[in-house]
């Protein structure tokens, strides 16, 4: 390993830090900027902490860039992200929200001296849950219908009706759409994220840093079980949302602020 590649030791297994200093991590085709409301949240809940949104390559800043198709080649690109930010000089908990997650799990795995905790909402990795839960055939369909459609409105439109399960807003609506426009994510750049994801199966070596699992029983994307699944293989604490979409910090932001603030305090 190189010196580039070595882990930083001060943070390795330290739940003391948890919630200290966050990097956020959208997911597919999405970039920083589709947080939105749930950055304020997250800083009224902890008001001394950092709070970072970095862009997966291929989006948000880095859209006219080609995203890696695995997701060791992302996470090495969105640490090196965080590093020339000074993002990791104190122990970081990173939340990831699927595809996020993979990232933040694989980081976790990579560069274990960088991570005090994770929260993984709604992802999935292969090995553990079938190809079909992972990324619904019903869906796969929309989405490939979803990226021949030209009017940006239309098509940000069906996205944020199959990701909420909250009644359409017209604010969320205009703000996705405006993001789209001045930072397009290209159809070669979405799928590469997608075929990153279809094969990313972790190794059996289980992180030792504190992981919170959440999930939503609403998700039309990616079957809730899949993060049934994580838990039973590693136990890690975990919460589930009874009606919420697959952008649930979208849905309830608030009830997400709750999960982190308690899993940080019992840490």
């Amino acid at each position: 390993m190189d010196k580039a590649q070595t882990p930083s030791n001060f943070g390795l297994h330290d739940s003391r830090q948890l919630g200290r200093n966050w990097i956020l991590l959208r997911g597919l085709s999405r970039e920083s900027a589709h947080w939105g409301d749930f950055v304020p949240l997250l800083r009224a809940a902890f008001p001394e902490a950092g709070i970072t949104a970095l862009d997966l390559p291929g989006t948000g800043r880095y859209c006219r860039e080609a995203s890696p198709d695995s997701i060791r080649q992302i996470t090495r690109q969105v640490r090196a992200q965080a590093r020339q930010a000074g993002l990791l000089q104190q122990p970081v908990t990173v939340l990831g929200l699927s595809l996020g997650a993979m990232v933040a799990f694989e980081w976790m795995l990579s560069y274990p001296g960088d991570i005090c905790g994770a929260a993984l909402i709604n992802t999935s990795f292969a090995g553990l849950s079938p190809s079909y839960q992972r990324l619904r055939w019903q869906s796969l369909v929309r989405l490939a219908a979803l990226a021949l459609t030209r009017n940006l409105r239309r098509r940000e439109a069906a996205i944020l009706a199959l990701v909420s399960n909250r009644t359409p807003d017209e604010r969320t609506l205009k703000d996705w759409e405006s993001i789209q426009r001045e930072r397009p994510v290209s159809l070669k750049n979405s799928w590469r994220q997608i075929r990153a994801a279809a094969r990313y199966r972790p190794c059996d070596r289980r992180p030792e840093q504190s992981v919170l699992l959440l999930n939503a029983w609403g998700d039309r994307l990616v079957a809730p079980e899949c993060s049934v699944d994580i838990y039973r293989k590693w136990h890690w604490r975990y919460c589930s949302h009874p009606w919420a979409g697959h952008d649930l910090p979208l849905d309830d932001g608030a009830w997400v602020v709750a999960q982190l603030q308690e899993w940080a305090a019992q840490n």
